[in-house]
């Protein structure tokens, strides 16, 4: 059955009721302040929306941090020209412990020209984890096509992001991060919408690999750990949301699992939102709802089947579908809720499935380079050493071209030494005169040695700098002062 959800990153919240009933314990082993909260991605410019678009702060593309009230609404102002398809997600990051209603606390992101008209569906990402507060996503996009009237002219638009919630939620504000990214227009005419029937929706069998991979999970889109088609394990606690990512090509789709075991305790009681499995394509988009699925003490799984990656599945109607439009790295969120605390008081073993099916295909002809709506080779090396950017970047390029550079170096000071010596040498025979034997001079110089540079024949160049993408930054997000 085909079967694709919706949602986005989680990380910690408070250990509390779970069917209407306390959690003995929960509390002290799913502390907000021990799980890690979203971290920001390096470069982010922080601003500060307004609630007027007369003095809207200018959001240049790439990644932009705010924080945004209960019952607020931002404005932030951008100028698009009439050629690039423009993404503007945002990723709201409540803190650990925030209290949170599903599908009541909630974002509305939309995108406007200047006279308010809408240039496209507003993206209203919500929780739905049994009040369980994660990190929600969702992007807004002004497209460029034929097919479209509204929003197609160069000039300047607006952002909104509004919050929405409960009057019993947490009143604090919420972290946001802002994302303005442009897709390059096409060469020439854009693919048609894949006709219905062309894929199958059966969901095929999960992944068996006889042999658990190591992944290490990060708090977000930033510094998400890369996975390859395999079968991954990772520790997980409750309360917590775990990101992993995997370099999708066109004509490729998901099948993905994320799996529980069975407790050790023997206990049985029912959690109905226990285990979420969401994912997120390159642009932060949600693809489709998260799959919460519940747990009783015994093993369970997570499943989402997702269609293949098409530029013609834009025009498609339904969110799940109309998602896997681009190529590039999709990301998987795993999370778990608090009151597994009463299974799982130090978290647990999670296995994740990960299957990339279908032959990739040739992309759709970009006018200018994919960047991030592409998958390159050092791509899927990254994948399959399951490194993040940032560590592909410190272990690739930059750390041979380091290495060369001390070798190099090394090989200059010691040809200098030797010269220098030499010099002293020819000087104190001259001085000693015509006579004057080997034996009496200064001793004879030890040839000169280099060291070979370290080789990184296994960790290829990466592209922490490709269009559109961000080299993590390792630090938590912190709301402006003032808030």
């Amino acid at each position: 059955m085909f079967h694709v959800k919706h949602g986005r990153r989680a990380v910690a919240v408070l250990a509390a009721l779970a069917a209407g009933t306390a959690l003995p314990g929960a509390m002290a082993v799913a502390r907000a302040e021990s799980l890690p909260g979203y971290r920001t991605a390096s470069g982010a410019t922080q601003v500060r929306g307004t609630s007027s678009a007369a003095d809207a702060p200018q959001l240049t593309p790439g990644l932009h941090t705010d924080a945004i009230k209960r019952g607020e609404q931002k404005y932030y102002a951008v100028t698009l020209d009439a050629k690039h398809t423009a993404y503007f997600s945002a990723v709201a990051a409540p803190p650990p412990g925030t209290k949170v209603e599903d599908y009541k606390d909630k974002l509305t992101i939309s995108i406007q020209d200047s006279s308010g008209t809408s240039c496209g569906p507003d993206a209203t990402p919500s929780f739905s984890g049994g009040g369980m507060a994660y990190p929600i996503a969702d992007y807004a996009a002004r497209r460029i096509g034929a097919d479209r009237t509204e929003c197609q002219k160069a000039g300047p638009y607006y952002v909104v992001v509004r919050r929405e919630g409960s009057a019993t939620s947490g009143p604090d504000p919420w972290p946001i991060e802002l994302n303005h990214l442009d897709e390059p227009p096409l060469k020439g005419a854009a693919p048609a919408r894949p006709a219905p029937g062309s894929w199958s929706t059966a969901t095929p069998a999960p992944r068996t690999d006889p042999t658990k991979r190591t992944a290490r999970g990060g708090t977000g889109f930033n510094d998400a750990g890369s996975v390859a088609p395999g079968v991954w394990k990772d520790h997980i606690k409750p309360g917590e949301t775990r990101f992993y990512r995997v370099p999708v090509d066109w004509g490729q789709r998901l099948n993905l699992s994320a799996e529980l075991p069975n407790a050790s305790s023997g206990a049985t009681d029912f959690l109905p939102s226990a285990l979420g499995l969401a994912v997120y394509n390159p642009a932060r988009g949600a693809v489709g709802a998260p799959n919460f699925v519940p747990y009783e003490g015994k093993p369970a799984v997570a499943p989402t089947f997702t269609a293949p990656v098409d530029y013609g599945n834009r025009l498609n109607p339904t969110d799940s579908v109309n998602a896997m439009r681009f190529a590039g790295w999709y990301y998987l969120a795993v999370s778990l809720s608090p009151n597994t605390a009463r299974y799982f008081s130090k978290g647990t073993e999670l296995t994740l499935r990960v299957d990339v099916r279908g032959t990739a295909k040739a992309g759709p002809g970009y006018a200018e380079p994919a960047g991030t709506f592409s998958v390159t080779p050092e791509d899927q090396e990254m994948a399959r050493n399951g490194q993040t950017a940032e560590e592909a970047a410190k272990s690739g390029t930059l750390t041979t071209v380091g290495y060369a550079g001390i070798g190099a170096g090394s090989v200059l000071l010691a040809g200098l030494g030797a010269w220098t010596l030499a010099a002293r040498r020819s000087a104190a025979r001259a001085l000693a005169g015509p006579g004057a034997g080997p034996g009496t001079g200064p001793a004879p110089l030890p040839q000169a040695t280099t060291q070979a540079a370290p080789s990184s024949s296994s960790n290829r160049p990466t592209q922490p700098g490709r269009p559109g993408q961000q080299t993590p930054h390792q630090q938590q997000f912190r709301p402006p002062q003032g808030w």
